[in-house]
C-alpha cells in the first residue's frame, strides 16, 4: 500500500493528496491556511471524479492517464521536485534536461502504478493535523493522517511551495518515507555513470523502472 500511496502521490499528484478525504471540508476548510485548504479542496474534486468515472477509467486507460496528467499538472511542481531528486547531479544541468527527466519519471510511474489508483479505497477518512513553515522560507509542510477501519492511521505529509502564484506539492512523505529521498537514492548510482538524458531515455523505454519501494 505504501508503494501505491508514495508513487501515485508523486506521479499523479493525486492519490496521497486525493486520499486526504473531504471529511473536514465543509466545516473547517475555510479556517485553514491556503496550502491545507488546497489539499482538502483538491481531494474533494479528485475523489468525486474517481468515484463517478471509475467504470469509465476501467474501460478506458487512456482516459485515466489523461485525468492523472491533468491533476498532476495542476497540483505538482514536477521540475522543482526533479531537481531535488537529481540532487548533486542537477548542478549545471539545463532546465531542458531537468524537465525531460521530470517528464520521464512521471510517465514511468504512471505506467507502473497508475491503474492502482482505481483499486484504492477512497472511503478512507482523513485529518489534516497541522501546517508548519519549512526552514529558510522554502515553503510549508501539511501533516495529515489517513484513518482506516481496523488499522493504524497512516501518516502522510506534503511539502508545498509557491510556484507561479499558487501552492504546489514538491514532496510527499508516506509513513515518514520521502518521495524525493527515495528516488534520489535509487537514481544516484545510475547518474554517476550516465547523463541525465540517458537515464530519462531509459525511464521512457522501460529499461529502467522507478521503484517506490526502494528506500
Amino acid at each position: 500500500m505504501k508503494a501505491v500511496l508514495t508513487a501515485l502521490a508523486l506521479a499523479c499528484a493525486t492519490l496521497a493528496v486525493a486520499a486526504t478525504a473531504p471529511v473536514q471540508a465543509a466545516t473547517a476548510a475555510a479556517a485553514m491556511p491556503a496550502p491545507s485548504r488546497m489539499v482538502l479542496d483538491n481531494s474533494t474534486r479528485v475523489i468525486a471524479s474517481l468515484e463517478k468515472r471509475r467504470a469509465e477509467f476501467n474501460r478506458n486507460p487512456a482516459a485515466l492517464r489523461s485525468f492523472i496528467s491533468s491533476e498532476f499538472s495542476q497540483m505538482f511542481d514536477k521540475d522543482y521536485a526533479a531537481r531535488q531528486v537529481l540532487g548533486r547531479h542537477a548542478r549545471g544541468a539545463t532546465d531542458a534536461d531537468v524537465a525531460n527527466f521530470a517528464d520521464a519519471l512521471t510517465n514511468n510511474l504512471m505506467q507502473r502504478y497508475g491503474s492502482s489508483l482505481l483499486a484504492f479505497n477512497t472511503k478512507l477518512t482523513a485529518r489534516v493535523k497541522s501546517q508548519s513553515d519549512l526552514p529558510r522560507g522554502l515553503g510549508v509542510k501539511v501533516s495529515s493522517e489517513l484513518v482506516r477501519s481496523g488499522g493504524e492511521p497512516i501518516p502522510v505529509d506534503y511539502l508545498l511551495r509557491q510556484s507561479g502564484g499558487t501552492w504546489k506539492v514538491f514532496d510527499v512523505m508516506v509513513e515518514g518515507v520521502s518521495f524525493v529521498q527515495t528516488f534520489r537514492a535509487q537514481f544516484d548510482a545510475e547518474l554517476q555513470n550516465k547523463t541525465i538524458a540517458q537515464v530519462a531515455q531509459e525511464l521512457r523505454n522501460g529499461s529502467l523502472q522507478a521503484d517506490a519501494n526502494s528506500h
